[in-house]
């Protein structure tokens, strides 16, 4: 069942579980032309609510990514929130910058910013010189950054339908030639929203995942020569195997060599993400394409890639203690039973579990920092808890802030997480849970 609520009050007060809850007044008007006024106070039927969907993009639904930073957490809330760092975010661009020697940053924030918030990143990044533009890979991501008032360049590296490409091109993103009927689609969509067509053009040099492939690529970049597109950029992307790597670049510049040699404009070449960015510097062409770095993990090598430069997490996530106890000999821990006291010890609970982005795995050897110090997480992590064990001492409190994830102690480092948990630390970043409240420090 859906639910409309017309006002704040009515929508704040909604019980959970009871389906998806929408505050009719931030829908789209061909939605709530649907909605009778008795319909705002009551489960809508099924007929009004299709025939508003049928005739809306679903681009124009708000995602979660796109939720705005809280300005405040209440001293007294326990469950989970991530703080963004907001000069961490500054000091890894000029970080990433001085290994790029200079060159322009294309910042990707796919994912919802690996984690961190969409809006709330790119409000951050947007105004640094160093920021060439912004890169995504979901339309509904480009529309977010441009309603939130991100200024500079967005590129869509991905396809889009033509009612999509017509609304991306009327908020002045730019989009991907990545198939073979991406010019077509793009001439279409710039018709019919009456403005100009910027996009980039992606090359497959390997990566077999998006864009077209080099090999037969240089009769379909002849074919833009004409066309009312204004080429920004040509990228492709590395598999990130460095001797492949090697071979991926020279297929690249053999191919844009070639395009151009053929008189076709191909804007600015980028190919490096963050693992090019620190070990490869060959391919920071003419700007570099970023991630997971401009968030203060490292990409590929931790120990390696932290002697080349320094990182520092930008984000910290956080609960409140719920319960302290102590267990006797022989009690036990979480599902399974797999932690079982073999001495009277103290636990304390966190609210936070897999749900919220706490790999499953953290029992391998994470920790949880409570007043400054590392507390090693036992038992197995629930959906919506994780247990740790203090020590012979009741040295925690209930209400006592516990970070998981940060920059404050090595042993929560995200690649130290991902490193404890066997994961990737994009996992470990790229799995925080969406709805997690952020405020921006």
């Amino acid at each position: 069942m859906v639910q409309w609520y017309s006002n704040a009050h009515d929508f704040s007060t909604a019980q959970s579980g009871a389906g998806n809850v929408y505050n009719v007044n931030l829908m789209p008007k061909r939605i709530q032309r649907h909605v009778t006024p008795e319909d705002k106070l009551m489960p809508v039927s099924r007929r009004a609510f299709v025939a508003g969907l049928a005739a809306t993009p679903l681009l124009t639904s708000v995602p979660a990514a796109a939720q705005a930073a809280t300005p405040a957490i209440s001293a007294d809330r326990f469950d989970p929130w991530l703080e963004i760092d907001s000069a961490a975010l500054r000091k890894n661009v000029a970080v990433v910058s001085g290994l790029a020697n200079k060159r322009p940053i294309l910042a990707v924030i796919k994912n919802n910013a690996y984690g961190l918030g969409l809006t709330t990143v790119a409000s951050v990044l947007d105004p640094m010189p160093q920021i060439k533009g912004f890169a995504v890979v979901k339309a509904e991501a480009a529309i977010a950054l441009r309603d939130a008032g991100i200024r500079k360049p967005v590129l869509l590296m991905g396809l889009f339908s033509d009612r999509d490409g017509e609304e991306l091109l009327r908020r002045d993103v730019q989009l991907s030639i990545c198939t073979d009927d991406s010019a077509s689609r793009i001439v279409r969509a710039a018709k019919k929203a009456e403005q100009p067509a910027a996009a980039h053009i992606y090359l497959d040099t390997g990566m077999s995942r998006m864009g077209i492939p080099y090999f037969r690529a240089l009769p379909a970049l002849r074919e833009l020569r004409g066309l009312e597109i204004k080429i920004e950029g040509t990228f492709t992307g590395f598999t990130e195997a460095s001797d492949f790597d090697r071979e991926q670049l020279r297929r690249f510049i053999e191919i844009t060599d070639a395009a151009r040699a053929s008189g076709v404009e191909l804007g600015s070449l980028h190919a490096a993400s963050s693992h090019a960015v620190f070990n490869y510097a060959d391919s920071h062409l003419d700007q570099v394409r970023p991630g997971i770095a401009l968030f203060g993990a490292y990409p590929s090598d931790f120990e390696s890639e932290r002697s080349i430069a320094t990182l520092t997490p930008a984000m910290r996530l956080k609960a409140r203690v719920v319960r302290v106890e102590q267990l006797r000999a022989g009690d036990s821990v979480s599902y399974g039973r797999n932690y079982i006291a073999e001495k009277s010890t103290w636990i304390a609970t966190i609210p936070v579990g897999h749900t919220d982005g706490m790999p499953r795995q953290a029992v391998n050897g994470a920790h949880v920092v409570v007043n400054g110090t590392p507390y090693p997480v036992i038992g197995a992590v629930s959906a919506s808890h994780t247990i740790i064990e203090v020590g012979d001492e009741p040295s925690v409190n209930i209400g006592d802030v516990a970070t998981l994830l940060g920059p404050d102690h090595p042993a929560i480092h995200p690649n130290q997480l991902a490193a404890s948990t066997g994961t990737s630390v994009y996992d470990a970043l790229m799995h925080l849970n969406p709805t997690l409240p952020k405020v921006l420090v």
